[in-house]
């Protein structure tokens, strides 16, 4: 493989990328922002046409303030139950905030129903189902609970009296993160035989906002049958109701960086469905109800008899050392795939734990970025120094290369044939500069997946102007740093024009293509991906930045030291 043509590969690939963000992420971007808007408009035109709320929405403090609550104090979280159906339907992130200014509201994770836009309905609800007949816990249900705050450690009983014969209780447990543990019991003091279903669901009003890559999942999600199903809201328009079979597993709605699951019982057998219910809007068909839930095995109860299951919620952000230490403590079936590592799984999830081990160490993401990109430099150092070898070598051979393509440019199978004798006399590998950008492609992959996943690099400062290492640098140097407010104007910062220029550096340094045509468009590229990256997270930039100065560092050293030119 000639070395030219396998890096003009990588550019093109890279090109290719970018041109898809353009063509299809950013119109679905749009159209997202757009159904946003529409869907906003139309909760303020009618009422809701949806079985989560039979009123016009009102504001979610106001729904708040008109219903008897338990309320929810741990040092992550903040929020409500509502004793009227026992929903855990108020919750709030209390270490995270929307952007990064201090004064930035707290993540608002879950909202009752009737809740208007851009607070939705959101939420989670456990109890018993019922054959025909039997009265059992609904959304009306007025629960007495036995304290007015659940704290961790200190638990909330709930309990109810259908009048006719069942007594329901329903103990709720949060630890001091995101999971909430749920036991519901059941007493029957009728003369009946009673059948009841346990059951778990989460429920989602509207199309919630996303980033609409094609790198990212969110919407509904889970491992059930042991695999991984990931559900997009669009598809639920296609099929509204999909249902699958488990031992176990978990099952859910997530965002980018949240997640709010169902964790049943993993020796039980459930019933979990994805589902999709339309509010009837013909201008906002997204506009409707996702819900993800499962139901348990039946439970039969005798005159006399009482039974119990409980069940789990995971409603947080999605850290992958909690993620993991819940998936050990639970026995839960791959709970970290709930973060989107994508194809280089077994990179990014490593890499996600040394950078945030790097940033609590030394207190900045920026110097965990700087030691990791030496790290990964020193780790590929002998064979990166054995293809820049081969490279300089190859440089040295371009004037006999040139001599057989004269002489042989009217016969390929003979300039072939020679060249071949020639790298074997002069020992070179022409394929050895290929294997550096072979590392480097899983790697630039697996740390962007970091960079735009990972919650632990959300708001994490850089230096300086850069506050968020996952979003890019919001410096423009085009509009002279927004003095002038043209549109048509590329966003580009700082960090890509350094990184653009250590790119320009490191490739004068290094052997230029013998064909003159490549050489000048080589010459091109540190310019078009200055701009290409310019969206690009600005941690990701900071990496490629350090890693091409320490390139340029390693370049020197060949060929002043190992080829003796001066």
């Amino acid at each position: 493989m000639d070395n030219n043509n396998f890096f003009a590969a990588v550019i093109l690939s890279i090109a290719i990328l970018v041109g898809f963000h353009y063509l299809y992420e950013k119109p679905q971007q749009e159209k997202a922002q757009r159904i946003a808007v529409l869907q906003k408009e139309a909760t303020k035109a009618k009422p809701e046409a949806t079985p989560l709320a039979a009123l016009p929405p009102k504001d979610r403090a106001v729904i708040l303030s008109e219903t008897s609550r338990v309320k929810i104090e741990t040092p992550e979280l903040r929020g409500s139950i509502n004793l009227k159906g026992g929903r855990i339907d108020d919750l709030a992130l209390v270490k995270y905030r929307e952007t990064v200014a201090k004064d930035s509201p707290h993540i608002t994770l879950l909202s009752p129903a009737g809740s208007a836009a851009p607070y939705s309905a959101y939420f989670a609800s456990f109890g018993w189902l019922a054959d025909a007949g039997a009265s059992v816990p609904d959304d009306q249900t007025e629960w007495k609970a036995d304290r007015k705050t659940l704290e961790v450690g200190k638990p909330v009983v709930m309990s109810w009296d259908n009048g006719k014969g069942l007594l329901f209780e329903r103990q709720i447990v949060l630890d001091e993160h995101f999971l909430f543990t749920i036991t519901d019991r059941v007493k029957n003091t009728s003369d009946a035989l009673v059948t009841l279903y346990p059951f778990g669901l989460v429920a989602r009003h509207g199309h919630p906002h996303v980033e609409g890559t094609y790198v990212l999942h969110e919407g509904l999600l889970g491992v059930l049958g042991g695999t991984l199903q990931e559900v997009k809201y669009d598809k639920l328009l296609e099929e509204p109701k999909i249902t699958t079979e488990s031992q176990g597993g978990w099952l859910g709605i997530t965002d980018k960086y949240w997640l709010v699951s169902l964790l049943p019982v993993q020796d039980e057998k459930i019933t979990a469905s994805f589902s999709f219910t339309s509010a009837g809007d013909a201008q906002v068909p997204e506009l409707g109800t996702y819900q993800a839930d499962f139901r348990g095995t039946p439970i039969s109860l005798a005159a006399g008899a009482s039974a119990e299951r409980t069940n789990r919620l995971f409603a947080g952000a999605k850290r992958v050392s909690l993620l993991d230490q819940y998936e050990k403590q639970l026995g839960l079936p791959l709970f970290d795939r709930a973060i989107d590592f994508g194809w280089y799984y077994y990179l990014t999830k490593p890499f996600l734990y040394l950078l945030d081990s790097l940033n609590t160490l030394f207190g900045n993401m920026g110097i965990a970025i700087f030691i990791f990109t030496i790290m990964l430099k020193l780790i590929t150092l002998p064979l990166s120094l054995k293809s820049s070898r081969s490279m300089a070598k190859m440089k040295t051979l371009q004037p006999e290369m040139k001599a057989l393509q004269e002489r042989y440019k009217d016969d390929k199978q003979k300039m072939s044939v020679a060249t071949m004798e020639l790298y074997q006399r002069e020992k070179v590998n022409p394929l050895s500069g290929c294997f550096p950008i072979l590392i480097q492609i899983p790697i630039f992959f697996a740390l962007y997946k970091v960079l735009y996943v990972g919650i632990e690099m959300r708001h994490a400062p850089l230096f300086g102007w850069v506050q968020d290492m996952s979003a890019p640098d919001p410096t423009s140097v085009l509009t002279l740093f927004g003095l002038l407010d043209w549109s048509f104007i590329p966003h580009l910062g700082v960090w890509p024009i350094l990184m653009g220029i250590s790119m320009f550096a490191q490739q004068k340094m290094s052997p230029a293509p013998m064909d003159k045509t490549q050489a000048n468009m080589f010459l091109l590229m540190p310019l078009l991906f200055t701009f290409m990256m310019g969206s690009v997270a600005a941690g990701l930039i900071f990496y490629w930045t350090i890693s091409n100065i320490l390139g340029i560092g390693q370049q020197w050293y060949v060929n002043n030291k190992v080829m003796g030119r001066r």
